[in-house]
């Protein structure tokens, strides 16, 4: 029996370590491939993949919109013959599925890829294993968990579609060192500088819709735009904008109802205010009428109609309530360095009826980012103020 030193041992640990290295660095680079569509690949995730062979990346690609080819399709046009042996790193399980495009387990298969290594599994259903299933019958080798929690993280607002058959919420707003979104008079322009501002523009790029309530409408007349973050290859794109009111007694002149800047939606519960709604509909904004008007109901219709995230960019009163009844995952809240004081200053969520600070909503998962002057807080909800 051939005996090896103890010294022989950390170079396997080290060759091991660095593939690991190595997977996750391919990874990231799945992950900055998929980014690039944020905002415009609903109700499909957003999805990078890379391809490499001996140690150089010969294609990469990632889903740019719904109805077009997945990330892998990309990255093996990219890669031609030279796929054949190669392993391909994508940040979601391959499907396996014939949807609006044939399955991409099928062309990694035909592509003759050695190594797949995936991210995370693809929580839908339809896919949900089947893809990996079929990858490793075909004798591919498959690594499934590089980088999982932030393959996660990124694709949270379509994980949880398909977990909960609703959006992902997200509520956002700016705030005072002591925690007011306006004076006392109701003036709050601008709480934040232009740097935290712009990430605000930047962020609504990224989602599907924007909501407020009828209040915000007529004290801020707000334009709930990217104002032009984008892409210099892509349009900018702004979110569907949607505003609650009950009675639909909204100022005739605002900008939401500049629907050739991107398109107004007003949900209202009955038929309030005719005269209103007829008025709405001739500036070409969608009226809604939902049989019950709350932030659950509210969810539930964009839903219906596939859109995966949701910003409440709303006062405290509608915040309140989207977080009482489990229509907000996750809080971004910017913090400015000022003090504006008032007694009767609003502050960005209403009355939840708590009476002790043990029953306060501790975030989960928090980071802390500074966006130039200002600081960013960024958390989940606990899972069980969730209401399924």
């Amino acid at each position: 029996m051939e005996i090896h030193p103890l010294s022989d041992q950390p170079s396997l640990q080290t060759n091991t370590v660095n593939s690991d290295l190595h997977h996750q660095q391919m990874m990231r680079r799945c992950l900055q491939l998929a980014k690039q569509a944020a905002g415009f690949t609903t109700p499909n995730p957003l999805v990078g993949c890379v391809i490499e062979r001996d140690g150089e990346i010969v294609g990469e690609g990632y889903h740019p919109k719904a109805g077009e080819p997945h990330a892998e399709v990309f990255a093996l046009r990219a890669a031609g013959s030279k796929a054949k042996g190669a392993t391909a790193y994508v940040s979601l399980e391959p499907c396996n599925h014939f949807g609006r495009t044939p399955p991409c387990s099928e062309a990694l298969v035909k592509a003759g890829v050695a190594t797949v290594v995936v991210g995370m599994v693809d929580p839908d259903p339809r896919v949900s294993g089947q893809g990996i299933e079929r990858l490793r019958a075909a004798g591919i080798q498959v690594i499934v968990g590089v980088e999982e929690a932030e393959c996660q993280r990124v694709n949270e607002a379509f994980v949880h579609r398909v977990l909960h058959q609703r959006p992902f919420g997200i509520l956002k707003y700016a705030m005072t060192l002591d925690g007011k979104i306006a004076t006392s008079a109701g003036h709050s322009a601008w709480i934040t500088k232009e740097v935290a501002r712009t990430h605000v523009h930047q962020l609504r790029a990224t989602c599907d819709v924007v909501i407020v309530g009828g209040n915000t409408v007529r004290r801020d007349n707000p334009h709930l735009t990217t104002h032009h973050q984008a892409d210099a290859n892509r349009p900018p794109n702004n979110p569907l904008r949607v505003v609650l009111s009950r009675t639909l007694d909204l100022p005739q002149t605002a900008h939401l109802w500049n629907t050739a800047v991107a398109p107004t939606t007003v949900l209202t519960q009955g038929h309030p205010n005719p005269k209103g709604q007829v008025y709405l509909e001739q500036q070409g904004v969608e009226v809604i009428n939902l049989d019950e008007l709350t932030p659950h109901t509210v969810m539930a219709y964009l839903g219906q109609q596939e859109l995966l995230s949701v910003l409440w960019e709303c006062g405290g009163t509608l915040a309140a309530r989207a977080i009482a009844d489990g229509s907000v995952q996750k809080v971004l809240a910017f913090i400015a360095p000022k003090i504006v004081g008032g007694q009767n200053a609003p502050s960005p969520v209403g009355e939840l009826g708590f009476n002790k600070m043990t029953e306060a909503l501790q975030l989960e998962q928090v980071r802390w980012h500074i966006v130039g002057e200002d600081c960013l807080v960024e958390g989940y909800l606990p899972k069980q103020s969730t209401r399924e």
